[in-house]
């Protein structure tokens, strides 16, 4: 997009990588994530206003150690470093860092001991550390040596301070290395009782470097310690918003698809459905969505979605019952890879099937989200395999249509701002995530009519009672299991012996990460006692209760 207010990032292997420029981006400034190494034509054919380096699991001294191109410092932007990207700072410019005396995981205070940009308004009136050596009570950690730069002096530490007013904040610390020297032009204006230079800044060259990270929530006062580089340092403005996004959009799409029709595979989900909504609001009548109804669906799936995009936006789409076509591939396969490959193939199939009769069509629209650009190019490189439930990924092969993907540069939260944009209800903005071979990966065993059948109606249970207690929007995911094992039950005062629901609920962030919920037994003992009453063939329900990791959400 041809934005004037953009930050870069360069990615050098933080797990918190992508949160950065969430972050960033929240704030109405248009970030992108590009590698480390990434040439300084790049970086200056993209004009950024100012570049963030991640932090990483590095250190500086290490043999494969990550290094940008050192010409990022002379483009005159202001750059900030954070953990790994401070200590590189450090090094790079003439500082020296070394392994801390003691690592710092987790929550830290935080004293700001110099005024800066980068800290206006952050921070409460406290006192610092208590000092352990009275003697030391005027005495400032930084001595000034023979060649006029100042250096902490190990006996001066932050820890042996005398009780100095300064303001507190509290940070989330993530690092084994600290910054023992820094480099000229620098000077401290922050520390902890176990890093001395917890921040440090060039004023001459808007250089800032923080050893936290103000990106994770831990971090009382991240967001407006990132709002003062964005707006104070990188004088930014807020013109990243879901209106000029749309706007932007449709008059690209407009240009780029001419006279051409457009094809797009419905998935009723939420990243398939803004796609499909976005490009209706640009092309109309020249784009035609297919929804292939593969038999291992929701209840009511179908419907759903002919429904939200037939009527309530007019759109062309085709829904195709295929289920009897799938059921049929899918006899006698267990193994869950086999599953997801036949489901992918089939779909394939059909799709092109329906396609081939629409003679105008050059183009396949595509739900990519800027996730999945990022993982082709990100500093651990391309994904060593493609998940095969992303069915419409071998479209492309097989059809000589080019791709259009105009959610490419969202994040997941972004694309479902978007679609409350452009008035998509709730109900599909707010869906939890629902796998590409759908409940075929929930029967743990052969899929059946029959067992489509249990695990459909007891998943519908599980998300009626999560809502009606309030907790869905709360959740990742929420959803039903049919396990490949029986249990005895009484039932009437007959013996009996049926199948097994594991109720599974998670909460996480992106998914790739996540804890299982703590739902209220009420609401557990409500979903099995309607499971066991409700669903002819189950006589027993339990309750998942792992994280990923170990485990993962989806039990296939």
């Amino acid at each position: 997009m041809n934005l004037k207010e953009k930050i870069l990032v360069l990615d050098f292997g933080s797990q918190y990588t992508q949160l950065i420029a969430r972050r960033v981006r929240e704030n109405k400034v248009y970030s992108e994530i590009l590698p480390f190494n990434v040439p300084l034509d790049k970086i200056k054919a993209f004009a950024p206003k100012g570049i963030i380096l991640s932090g990483g699991p590095f250190s500086v001294y290490d043999k494969k150690a990550p290094f940008p191109d050192r010409g990022i410092f002379e483009l005159g932007i202001p750059v900030l470093g954070i953990c790994y990207g401070m200590q590189l700072m450090a090094y790079c410019l003439g500082g020296k860092v070394a392994r801390a005396v003691k690592k710092e995981y987790g929550r830290s205070e935080l004293r700001i001991e110099n005024t800066s940009d980068i800290f206006k308004g952050i921070g409460k009136k406290g006192q610092g550390a208590k000092d352990k050596r009275k003697e030391t009570k005027n005495i400032s950690p930084l001595v000034t040596r023979h060649d006029s730069t100042e250096q902490f002096d190990p006996e001066l530490t932050a820890e042996g301070l005398a009780e100095v007013s300064s303001l507190v904040t509290v940070v989330w610390m993530s690092h084994g290395d600290r910054i023992e020297k820094y480099p000229a032009g620098f000077k401290p204006i922050a520390c902890t009782d176990n890093s001395p230079v917890a921040a440090m800044t060039d004023k001459k060259r808007n250089f800032f470097a923080l050893q936290f990270h103000p990106e994770v929530v831990h971090t009382a006062e991240g967001n407006r310690i990132l709002k003062n580089f964005l707006y104070i340092v990188c004088k930014c403005t807020p013109e990243w918003t879901m209106k000029s996004f749309i706007e932007t959009s449709v008059k690209e799409i407009k240009e780029k698809i001419g006279e051409s029709d457009v094809v797009c595979a419905i998935s009723g989900g939420v990243d398939s459905a803004v796609t499909a909504v976005l490009i209706n609001r640009a092309i109309k009548k020249q784009l035609t969505c297919i929804f292939v109804d593969n038999g291992v669906l929701r209840t009511g799936e179908a419907k759903k979605v002919e429904n939200t995009l037939k009527k309530h936006f007019h759109m062309n789409i085709i829904c195709v019952d295929a289920s009897r076509r799938f059921m049929k591939k899918l006899k006698g396969v267990i193994d869950p890879e086999k599953k997801r490959k036949i489901i992918g193939n089939e779909f394939i199939k059909v799709f092109e099937e329906q396609a081939e009769k629409l003679k105008g069509a050059k183009y396949l629209a595509q739900g990519t989200l800027y996730p999945d650009v990022i993982e082709s190019v990100s500093f651990k490189g391309p994904s060593a395999t493609i998940k095969s439930h992303h069915n419409v990924g071998g479209l492309l092969k097989h059809m000589k249509l080019k791709l259009i993907e105009p959610l490419r540069e969202l994040f997941k939260d972004e694309v479902r701002a978007l679609g409350r944009e452009i008035g998509i209800p709730d109900e599909i903005i707010n869906r939890h995530p629902f796998p590409g071979p759908g409940l075929a990966i929930r029967i743990i065993d052969e899929v059946t009519e029959q067992r489509c059948d249990i695990l459909r109606k007891a998943d519908a249970i599980v998300l009626e009672e999560v809502k009606r207690a309030g907790f869905y929007n709360e959740l990742w995911q929420a959803f039903a299991v049919l396990l490949p094992v029986k249990t005895v039950g009484v039932m009437g005062d007959e013996r009996t012996y049926e199948n097994v629901i594991a109720v599974r609920a998670v909460k996480s962030l992106d998914g790739m990460t996540a804890d299982w919920a703590r739902l209220p037994f009420d609401v557990l003992g409500t979903i099995s006692n309607r499971i066991i009453n409700e669903v002819k063939g189950v006589n027993r329900v339990v309750y998942d209760i792992s994280s990923k990791p170990p485990g993962t959400i989806e039990w296939e």
